[in-house]
């Protein structure tokens, strides 16, 4: 009798939920998935050196003030592409053109970005991962003139995201439901983006030497420990504090953000998060992993179990790495080759990752934060041919 509840509760449950991903890991299968990833961003790269744009939209489409709000979108997706390009490691001509597309349109339109009214700010994706691409523009520059220029967009971008900082500390995205107008957002103050902030900074200040301002770093760590749960999930944002225990809340709806969340706590100095909880949380989103790929290529948002949106995907996959990367070096191969696998297995046919239709953004988004992390695991399992 058990035994024929349990295949009814299962046939209930999405086939591609039920799925454990399945993929060979070894050199030769991860150099050809990074081959294949950084192919299908040189081809869809825009003329101008940027990925993506506002077409391919669908019936329900983020909100997105025109025009500054693409502006946003298409640098946080160029800078991720950027960055995943860089970190392939790719060398052939092709890529390396691409790589200096890339780069000219960063120098050119990343100090021009803004938020596109008082009722978003975007704009701190596109700061951050438009950081992420500087910093490895620095650490491949040739000269010493044009590292001093990458150091200085960089820094430029950390002064202008601090603009930006909530009024609670942190950063968010939306700041639609309050009715005020303010210099200082007021807004929704969520824990992940402002991890994905912090940890851009902390980046640029390791690799490049740009100065951040430790006001703002100590008022927005404080804002992502308000938003942690003793269990270090993290609740979505500010306004959850008081509501920890809604499906979003719980450990499988915090699956991405405690990877980031932790990343930057453990980054800044925050001894609570011992190699233990990032050893769980690593363990529990590999174990896991089909709750987030239940929400995969969902055109709404939130609407799956624990309210996951396909966003969080492609997220959770990249840092993941940035959480792991704090454990002894010994134990980083093992859980690398759990975490190739999963790339591997979801890899698209044409080369690319993606995992939620945000206009035509997705596919470069997602496939820059898969090649960074793919990266990191051929790095950290020595799979190199």
């Amino acid at each position: 009798m058990k035994s024929l509840i349990a295949a009814a509760v299962l046939s209930l449950v999405p086939a591609f939920a039920q799925e454990k991903p399945e993929a060979e890991v070894n050199p030769s299968t991860i150099a050809a998935s990074i081959r294949r990833g950084v192919d299908f961003l040189i081809e869809d790269q825009n003329e101008n050196g940027s990925w993506g744009s506002a077409t391919r939209t669908k019936g329900l489409n983020i909100y997105a003030p025109m025009p500054g709000a693409h502006h946003a979108f298409r640098a946080g997706a160029s800078g991720l592409a950027l960055a995943g390009l860089i970190d392939s490691g790719d060398t052939r001509p092709e890529a390396l053109a691409s790589i200096a597309k890339g780069a000219a349109w960063m120098e050119t339109e990343m100090p021009k970005l803004r938020r596109a009214d008082q009722t978003t700010t975007y704009n701190a994706w596109g700061h951050a991962y438009g950081l992420r691409a500087m910093t490895r523009l620095h650490k491949i520059a040739k000269t010493d003139e044009e590292k001093a220029k990458w150091k200085r967009l960089g820094q430029e971008q950390v002064d202008l995201v601090n603009r930006y900082m909530d009024i609670n500390g942190g950063w968010g995205y939306l700041d639609l439901f309050d009715d005020m107008t303010t210099q200082k957002p007021t807004g929704i103050t969520t824990a992940f983006t402002t991890a994905t902030v912090l940890l851009a900074m902390h980046e640029a200040k390791e690799l490049m030497g740009v100065t951040l301002d430790e006001r703002i770093v100590k008022a927005s760590l404080a804002s992502i420990e308000r938003q942690r749960t003793p269990d270090f999930s993290y609740v979505y944002s500010h306004g959850h504090i008081q509501r920890p225990r809604v499906p979003i809340n719980r450990p499988a709806g915090s699956l991405a953000r405690s990877q980031a969340c932790n990343a930057t706590l453990r980054a800044f100095g925050e001894e609570k998060v011992t190699d233990k909880v990032i050893t769980e949380w690593a363990d529990r989103f590999i174990e896991r992993e089909g709750f987030l790929s239940i929400g995969r290529k969902r055109p709404v948002p939130h609407e799956t179990h624990f309210q996951i949106s396909g966003y969080f995907y492609y997220y959770g996959i990249y840092y993941f790495t940035e959480s792991v990367g704090f454990l002894p070096a010994a134990e980083q191969p093992a859980h690398a080759a759990k975490l190739a696998k999963v790339i591997l297995h979801r890899q698209e046919k044409d080369g690319s990752w993606w995992d939620y239709p945000l206009y035509d953004y997705h596919q470069p988004y997602g496939t820059g934060y898969a090649l960074m992390a793919m990266a990191w695991c051929r790095e950290k399992i020595g799979a190199k041919e």
